[in-house]
């Protein structure tokens, strides 16, 4: 059993069931009816939450008792999601097949991250959108949450750098911050955290 499905195979929700507070705050920003891939989404908080507001999603992870979870989520709440297990090594979706791209404590090895961001981005759609929220390597210095490596936490100008990679999407920064937050995800998110948010747009 991988690492992430042993930590979703107890019946709790690690980060609850409850969606991400950027994400609630963000989300006005996507028109209505928005093809969404969630990359990373565990057991589908946040791409359930985005269905129930009417968008058509797709919840993509490597854990299958995550995403197991997710589906019945969707089904305890009404509403429907697709699933997709897979690699960020290896998978990539189709170009132009999405309308907001939602990464959401998604960290990576700095030996894929860029690759897999770059990846990723193909995805969206001119006008699309790219929110993500992850921890700071400040985070090492507060006990709410995310990986114990500093290579695996992200700063504002790794985030840069690898969407400067991609600049045939003509992705135009629309914020950019760091600082200091207060989380209240189930059990594994929770109190003080350090954290970097971005949000970017795909030129229409």
């Amino acid at each position: 059993m991988s690492f992430w499905d042993q930590q979703f195979s107890t019946p709790e929700f690690k980060y609850g069931k409850q969606p991400n507070s950027f994400l609630r705050e963000q989300a006005s920003r996507l028109s209505p009816k928005s093809q969404i891939l969630l990359p990373g989404d565990g057991e589908g908080r946040n791409s359930v939450w985005l269905a129930e507001q009417g968008h058509q999603v797709t919840a993509m992870d490597n854990s299958r008792v995550g995403l197991d979870k997710a589906r019945r989520l969707a089904t305890e709440r009404n509403t429907t999601i697709e699933t997709v297990q897979g690699d960020l090594e290896q998978w990539t979706p189709d170009p132009a097949s999405f309308d907001a791209l939602v990464l959401t404590y998604l960290h990576l090895p700095p030996n894929l991250r860029p690759l897999a961001h770059q990846r990723l981005l193909t995805a969206l759609r001119p006008g699309g959108w790219f929110i993500l929220e992850a921890f700071h390597p400040r985070q090492l210095g507060y006990t709410s949450g995310g990986p114990k490596a500093e290579a695996m936490l992200y700063t504002m100008a790794m985030i840069r750098s690898d969407l400067a990679a991609s600049p045939a999407l003509g992705l135009q920064e629309v914020m950019a911050w760091e600082g200091e937050a207060v989380l209240d995800e189930g059990n594994g998110h929770q109190g003080p955290a350090y954290l970097t948010r971005y949000i970017a747009q795909r030129s229409a």
